[in-house]
């Protein structure tokens, strides 16, 4: 009986296990999330959904819920207590003078559209997310004009509860 030749993960599939594996730290259930930012095949920084330092995690004391209202008039909740993995992987490149230019940010959804514009202005060129978010289309169509190549893994769109 032959053995079946082991497969390797793609590079892409190999930095998704380790954005999963850096969610679990991740102190807000509403949006356990976790990023990788990555170049020439090297992780450069890894980021959580999480409070600032020193504050209160969701986890621990609830969620701080924000209305925001769209331009139909539709109103959903949002917590606003914790940082996004996005903004966390970027920043945590900074504090340790990393700089991103020409990288690939692996994340669980399409990114919000104040992480978009974060993710051009640190110079990533690629982001590559697991999901979709079902208020995508303002960061779609800034990634399209700055140039940075968006691949959606999956068409499923995340919904979160109250929304």
């Amino acid at each position: 009986m032959e053995e079946a030749k082991y497969n390797r993960p793609s590079w892409d599939d190999y930095f998704f296990e380790i954005t999963e594996s850096v969610s679990r730290r991740g102190t807000c259930d509403r949006g356990r999330a976790g990023a990788v930012i990555a170049r020439d095949k090297r992780i450069l920084s890894t980021g959580y959904v999480g409070s600032p330092i020193g504050s209160p995690h969701c986890d621990d004391i609830g969620h701080e819920m924000h209305i925001v209202k769209d331009g139909n008039g539709k109103e959903t909740q949002h917590c606003i207590r914790t940082s996004h993995a996005e903004q966390n992987v970027i920043v945590q490149a900074a504090r340790n003078g990393i700089a991103l230019e020409g990288a690939t940010l692996y994340c669980k959804m399409t990114p919000c559209y104040t992480c978009a514009k974060m993710i051009i202005n640190a110079g990533i060129v690629r982001v590559v997310a697991l999901k979709d978010y079902h208020t995508a289309d303002r960061t779609k169509g800034v990634f399209k004009e700055a140039g940075v190549q968006f691949d959606l893994r999956s068409s499923e769109i995340v919904k979160y509860n109250n929304q």
